[in-house]
């Protein structure tokens, strides 16, 4: 019998090279072994967001699912859906905040990150940033996933979520399984910058359904080996981001770019321009894909409605055995 996989993402726009490779290749990949189940959290994103933000949210959420079916996500195979098309998940999560101490949520290291990030106390931020590792669980459980694709700096997320189910299933009663933790392939992405992981918030980010034009000047922008301040300098591609890339990209130029690199036979502009030819020979068919399904919205629209359904026909049962299980009859 297949496990049932679940996993979401933060609609925070267009899909960059950071979100693909380190992890939804890996949700398409699943689908060949898992019942697998994804979604766009969209509520997670209101605990962040201003206002005018939020009112994006729902063009935000259709870039995403654009994305993600142009990746790979097959919907005869998996359920795709946005968050707050199945209300249940507020139900649970708002009962199992029941049983969760505010100790376990205010040890998370991702939360007193974000308060710093927000430049706020840990009194003022929302109960919502407080509470999000509970509705983070509830999405899981919700649908009795018993597996979630995670990278290990995310570990302690789901080691929470499972200690909430154990606490549970001893308060009311077996109901859920504890969610296991499917250790995936995620490679580190540097962003432009060569310094930090690439992220919209710092704008160092190459978004895949860029144009190859669009592409290529963002890829112009990199940093590459910061000693080499000339043409006919030698270079040391072990340092340098955009060397990194060409793994992925380019695998068969590797070796011959490190050396070129090296006897400054290659200088970094025509470097740059090799990995941009690389980059939009590896997403030429996604860009197709995504272009036919922005055609087609009414067919867009349909999957998710049909994702929601098949979603929800799972939740209300779990739903009705929770507040069986919590006498809430």
């Amino acid at each position: 019998m297949k496990g049932r996989v679940f996993s979401g993402m933060r609609p925070t726009g267009r899909m960059h090279m950071g979100n693909y490779m380190g992890a939804v290749q890996n949700w398409a990949t699943l689908q060949q072994d898992y019942e697998c189940i994804y979604c766009v959290v969209d509520i997670h994103a209101l605990t962040t967001v201003t206002p005018q933000e939020a009112r994006e949210l729902p063009a935000l959420a259709r870039d995403m699912v654009l994305d993600l079916l142009a990746a790979g996500i097959d919907p005869r195979r998996s359920i795709l859906f946005v968050q707050s098309h199945v209300p249940e998940v507020t139900e649970l999560h708002t009962l199992l905040s029941m049983v969760t101490p505010l100790g376990w949520l205010l040890r998370v290291p991702t939360f007193k990150e974000k308060v710093r990030q927000m430049q706020e106390t840990e009194s003022s931020v929302n109960y919502g940033l407080v509470g999000y590792p509970v509705l983070q669980t509830a999405d899981i459980i919700l649908y009795k996933a018993d597996t979630v694709p995670v990278g290990e700096d995310q570990l302690p997320h789901l080691e929470l979520a499972r200690e909430i189910v154990r606490r549970f299933n001893n308060l009311f009663g077996p109901t859920f399984p504890e969610p296991q933790a499917k250790l995936t392939p995620a490679p580190l992405i540097l962003g432009t910058d060569g310094q930090q992981k690439m992220s919209k918030s710092l704008d160092n980010h190459i978004e895949l359904a860029l144009t190859p034009e669009e592409t290529r000047k963002r890829v112009m922008t990199m940093v590459t080996d910061p000693q080499r301040k000339r043409r006919n300098d030698p270079g040391n591609p072990e340092i340098c981001n955009v060397w990194k890339l060409h793994h992925h990209f380019n695998p068969d130029r590797v070796d011959d770019v490190a050396r070129d690199c090296r006897t400054a036979a290659l200088g970094c502009v025509d470097c740059k321009g090799l990995l941009a030819d690389g980059i939009n020979r590896y997403f030429a068919q996604f860009r197709e894909r995504r272009a036919e399904l922005a055609r087609h919205p009414a067919a867009v629209d349909e999957i998710l409605t049909d994702g929601a359904r098949r979603a929800r026909a799972i939740a209300t049962q779990t739903m009705t055995e929770v507040r069986q299980r919590m006498g809430l009859r």
